[in-house]
């Protein structure tokens, strides 16, 4: 059975290999691959150090790129005496509404409104008919009063020179000493009421209490007045003129700098360009738990008289600065924390802190501050929303707030 397998072959031909496996190894060749694999190494290490340098590189730019940037100003110290411009209510120095002291009828008026008048000028005549007849009654009894007395007197006088020759008893003339006595008090009482009556006529004539101008009449011929009637509207209201109040009430955080003579600047609308010179006389002591404010009361002299009570006047104070200085800041540079309003300041060595303020006023693009920050420190013009305590910051540009004009 033939094998399966098959036999061997005879060796081939040296004649049949390839040339090339009859070249000997060139002694260049190895050299030139130690050099190679050399410059492989070379390049990849180059590449790993380059490489960490970049990672380096790119790490420190991280680095920087976190550390905000930020502009810081100085706030800017204004020592210049500042405007304070407040709405006045203008009041004559004395008003006075007169009521009928009497009751009657209005015989006539004698001044109507805008008329200026004198003190003790008659204003209107009030007839009285009531009254006179309660006069003339009242000196009626004074009249028998003082009969009685005369009489009683007589006797007493005659009873005193009986007693002295024991003619008549001691009683008798004490009793008629007595009934003098007490006849002399009916004439005394006769007379108060007359007294009182006659007082009450003089105010049949309306007169004004002093020099003014009448600002309001409601006396109309043969209206009926009554006496002591505080809520009927009054016959005249007369006011002087000549010397004016001004009311002007001041916000709290000015009433310390509001001293007895100092001067404010007063203008109308019905007068534009001209200006009043007034002087606070005092203030009310007291803050409105409403408003806030303090009332402050200044006197004004007008001559002419061109200013009206009841006008709407503006006033205008210049008032020193508080404690000398005010700091202010842009409007930009506050930032709202939770706990109020703050800023941001920077240190020497570079951290931020937040600086809590109060605020003294706002100016609309700036702000006076009251406390927290001082002339010299170092704020943040626009402080990011993210900016947190102790934070290092990189300080870009230090500028002086603009003081406001």
């Amino acid at each position: 059975m033939p094998s399966e397998t098959s036999p061997p072959q005879a060796p081939a031909n040296s004649h049949d290999v390839p040339e090339v496996l009859h070249r000997r190894p060139q002694p260049w060749l190895k050299p030139a691959g130690f050099a190679a694999a050399a410059i492989a190494a070379v390049v990849v290490v180059g590449g790993l150090v380059s490489r960490g340098f970049a990672s380096a590189d790119l790490k420190k730019t991280a680095a920087e790129t976190a550390v905000s940037t930020v502009q810081v100003i100085s706030p800017a110290a204004d020592s210049a005496d500042e405007p304070l411009n407040l709405p006045a209510d203008v009041e004559a120095d004395d008003v006075a509404a007169l009521h009928a002291r009497i009751s009657g009828y209005i015989k006539d008026w004698k001044v109507d409104i805008g008329d200026h008048v004198k003190v003790g000028q008659v204003l209107a005549d009030i007839d009285t008919p009531d009254l006179d007849q309660q006069l003339a009654q009242a000196k009626a009894a004074l009249a028998t009063a003082t009969a009685k007395r005369n009489v009683a007197q007589i006797s007493a006088d005659r009873w005193t020179r009986l007693l002295q020759k024991n003619a008549v008893s001691q009683q008798e003339t004490d009793e008629k000493t007595g009934d003098l006595a007490a006849k002399t008090a009916d004439v005394q009482a006769a007379k108060a009421d007359v007294d009182r009556l006659a007082a009450l006529e003089s105010f049949k004539r309306l007169v004004s209490p002093f020099n003014g101008v009448v600002t309001q009449r409601n006396a109309h011929v043969g209206a009926l007045v009554t006496a002591n009637a505080p809520n009927e509207p009054a016959l005249f209201t007369v006011a002087d003129v000549h010397r004016l109040r001004i009311y002007v009430h001041v916000p709290q955080s000015y009433s310390a700098q509001l001293q007895p003579g100092l001067e404010a600047s007063i203008t109308v609308p019905q007068f534009p360009g001209r200006t009043y010179e007034a002087k606070l006389v005092g203030t009310s002591e007291a803050v409105g738990a409403q408003s806030g404010a303090l009332t402050a009361e200044l006197v004004i002299d007008n001559p002419d008289p061109s200013l009206k009570p009841g006008d709407y006047a503006q006033a205008s104070f210049k008032l020193a600065p508080a404690n000398g200085a005010v700091l202010r800041l842009p409007a930009a540079a506050m930032m709202f924390r939770q706990k109020g309003l703050a800023v941001g300041v920077v240190d020497a060595q570079n951290k931020a802190h937040i600086r809590y303020v109060t605020l003294r006023r706002d100016l609309g693009t700036q702000v006076e501050i009251a406390t927290g920050i001082s002339a010299g420190d170092r704020v943040i013009a626009n402080p990011p929303d993210s900016l947190e305590e102790g934070e290092t910051v990189r300080v870009a540009t230090a500028t002086k707030a603009k003081a406001k004009g």
